[in-house]
């Protein structure tokens, strides 16, 4: 290697891959929200936004793997490995890993989604080479012990079980095996009883060792920070791990998944002696990539997105029905989700179920008027920004779009998109979308004639 005062000479092929590329992808104004990225060598991406005017700094490193990348067998695995990381590495025990960060103040935590896994830590700008060398040091030297393993699976246990307690989650689990069946899209993220007691040490280390290459993870930070500081940091810690000694390594692309099993007309009933019954209404959405997200937000945020929604309107303020319903949508990289959610007493789930499944057909048939169009454009924009608000939020926005799109839109060009919805679109989307038959997924104290009703509502 050459001294920085050496003459410089040609460089070969395999030199010229080992250099760090950078290229600045959104332009900031005086430098406020510029987004650059940057390639090491070993194929891990560094992204970051510079917000100058804050005192915090969020750091975090997506890996492109989720609970869609299991086979039933290992289903939960990677939950369960997102838990195992902040177990101790060959530099820090459990309790170094959290004491670094609570003694500067600061958060850390992670989420496993279906499709990728995220790990972060929010602190004071000045203490993010601490955050960087914390949580670079988990991604890459984690031990995966034996002993930590069997130690968290009872931690993992407890949480479905906390999760099985609250039925308001149990039915989105319900609702995505009742649309996708026994796919890796229609099992819970967090795994089974069976599947989590079936893993082993050895089966999350191989995990570990496929989906946690430097290949496969985006490195993203924003806040009042330095792109090349925060390159510098995330080299040095990765360096130390011998994690990019790779130099020809490239990438992964943005998933572009298989088909997945979506189903129309099902109905799963799961019957529980709860104060409400929790229904999810819906129907096949579209992937996260399809240019009509723009208008299936504004349409989702009509319907059922705030407090002057239709469905807030039917169901909680005109008839006193349910204290929660709402709409929502879920993209993944080759389809999606539309459901409407509601939690009422028992007694009611079928004038609920009526209500929401006559104003889906309406809005098919009729579609919405220019005036709720309007103000769900309005409220979809000022949410869009408002939701950006904070370093955490950025860096979120960043990473998933180095992650999941491999490119970066800026929020006057997502506003611009938003702006651009014509209630024309929206009508069309409305007759497409809500035009297919529901499927349906309802926890609840069932009787057997409610049951019947229930699955005759979709049909």
């Amino acid at each position: 290697m050459t001294s920085r005062t050496s003459r410089p000479t040609a460089r070969t092929s395999s030199e010229a891959r080992a250099v760090a590329r950078t290229q600045t992808l959104l332009k900031g104004k005086d430098g406020i929200g510029t987004v650059r990225r940057t390639t090491l060598p070993g194929g891990l991406r560094v992204v970051t936004e510079t917000l100058p005017s804050v005192r915090s700094a969020t750091f975090g490193i997506w890996a492109h793997v989720g609970s869609r990348d299991e086979t039933p067998a290992l289903n939960g695995a990677t939950h369960y490995l997102e838990h195992l990381l902040f177990k101790g590495t060959r530099r820090r025990s459990a309790l170094d890993i959290s004491a670094a960060i609570d003694a500067v103040g600061g958060e850390m935590n992670a989420f496993t989604a279906k499709e990728y896994t995220c790990y972060y830590a929010r602190v004071l700008d000045t203490d993010l080479p601490l955050a960087i060398d914390v949580v670079c040091d988990m991604l890459t030297g984690s031990l995966i012990l034996d002993e930590d393993v069997d130690a968290e699976r009872g931690v993992i246990l407890e949480e479905i079980a906390m999760t099985e307690d609250d039925p308001g989650d149990v039915v989105h689990d319900l609702f995505a095996k009742t649309m996708f069946g026994d796919t890796p899209l229609g099992r819970p993220v967090l795994g089974t009883v069976d599947t989590i007691n079936a893993l082993t040490r050895d089966q999350v280390a191989r995990f570990y060792k496929k989906h946690y290459d430097p290949t496969h993870l985006v490195v993203s930070a924003a806040g009042n920070i330095d792109h090349a500081t925060v390159v510098r940091l995330v080299r040095r810690a990765f360096d130390k791990a011998g994690a990019l000694a790779r130099t020809d390594a490239v990438p992964v692309v943005p998933r572009d998944g298989h088909r997945a099993i979506r189903a129309a007309g099902r109905v799963d009933l799961l019957n529980r002696r709860t104060e409400q019954a929790h229904v999810v209404l819906g129907m096949p959405g579209y992937a996260r990539t399809d240019d009509r997200r723009w208008t299936l937000g504004v349409l989702n945020t009509a319907l059922g997105g705030g407090m002057s929604s239709r469905l807030f309107q039917e169901v909680r303020e005109k008839r006193g029905l349910a204290y929660s319903v709402y709409s929502y949508t879920s993209g993944f990289a080759d389809c999606g989700l539309f459901g409407v959610y509601a939690g009422c007493r028992p007694s009611q789930v079928h004038d609920v179920l009526r209500i929401c499944r006559d104003e889906l057909d309406r809005v098919a048939h009729e579609g919405l008027t220019d005036d709720e169009i309007r103000r769900a454009i309005g409220q979809l924009k000022g949410s869009t920004v408002l939701g950006l608000e904070d370093t955490g939020a950025l860096m979120n926005r960043i990473g998933k779009s180095e992650l999941c799109w491999g490119d970066q839109m800026s929020v006057d060009d997502m506003l611009a998109r938003i702006a651009a919805v014509t209630p024309d679109d929206v009508r069309g989307l409305a007759a497409e979308l809500l035009g297919q038959r529901p499927s349906l997924a309802v926890i609840g104290p069932l009787k057997d004639k409610q049951a019947d009703r229930l699955e005759q509502a979709v049909s």
